[in-house]
């Protein structure tokens, strides 16, 4: 039985994990992070776990998921390598330099990130992957994302991440507009669009358990992983 700790457990992604993680028989919760001033602090999450702010208490998991903020993120990386714990990481909205350091804590522990932990959207990623490297520099490409009204970061980490496939295949994103409408999950389309076609890809996420049940499949696969900087093109072998 893996040993599961979620930070931002109280928001809309970590409630969703760890319901999943519950009806999981591999799965036993024993740390469930928010910050030290939020309201549900105390308050008891399931059956014997309270909502905790004490970092020290990742010593207690064998995988700690982190779907909260970068700098609650980085602090709690810094734990995980003071414990040797794994880490799966789902945060968005990191900065280049946090990104530098999630690289460097994976050469003394094992890391899973990703912008989008859904499987389908990681099988969007290989087939944009594929139909950029195969088409020609006549296309003009676009992203458009649309998410919920509360979300802060704007293009999400899922529309960077398709801006980075396509940029490393040679070719040139010319537009990524960010919708932030009502409720909406989570939408990503990309355009390819020439003088005598127009090719269109689209993903939409129909309820947040796709990120959250993509989430544990990543912490079951890194358990019994060394050391490094793993992706979810890695967990599902793409």
């Amino acid at each position: 039985m893996i040993k599961l700790a979620v930070s931002g457990a109280c928001g809309k992604m970590g409630k969703r994990i760890i319901a999943l993680a519950q009806q999981d028989s591999d799965f036993k919760l024993v740390c469930a992070l928010e910050h030290s001033a939020h309201l549900e602090l105390g308050t008891s999450i399931c059956a014997g776990i309270n909502v905790a702010a004490d970092n020290e208490e990742i010593k207690n998991c064998d995988v700690l998921i982190e779907f909260s903020s970068p700098q609650a993120t980085i602090s709690h990386l810094e734990q995980a390598i003071k414990f040797g714990k794994k880490v799966v990481i789902g945060t968005t909205g990191l900065l280049d330099e946090e990104k530098i350091k999630i690289e460097k804590a994976a050469e003394k522990i094992a890391v899973v990130f990703s912008p989008n932990m859904s499987i389908g959207v990681n099988l969007f990623f290989d087939i944009i992957k594929r139909l950029s490297s195969k088409i020609s520099g006549n296309y003009d490409i676009k992203i458009t994302e649309a998410h919920h009204v509360h979300k802060k970061d704007a293009p999400s980490g899922t529309a960077k991440r398709i801006s980075e496939i396509i940029e490393n295949s040679g070719k040139k994103v010319s537009d990524v507009k960010s919708i932030r409408e009502d409720e909406i999950i989570g939408d990503h389309c990309v355009i390819f669009s020439s003088s005598v076609d127009t090719i269109t890809l689209t993903h939409s996420a129909k309820t947040r358990d796709i990120f959250a049940a993509g989430a544990l499949v990543a912490a079951k696969w890194v358990i019994d992983k060394r050391n490094g900087f793993y992706a979810m093109d890695d967990v599902l072998g793409l």
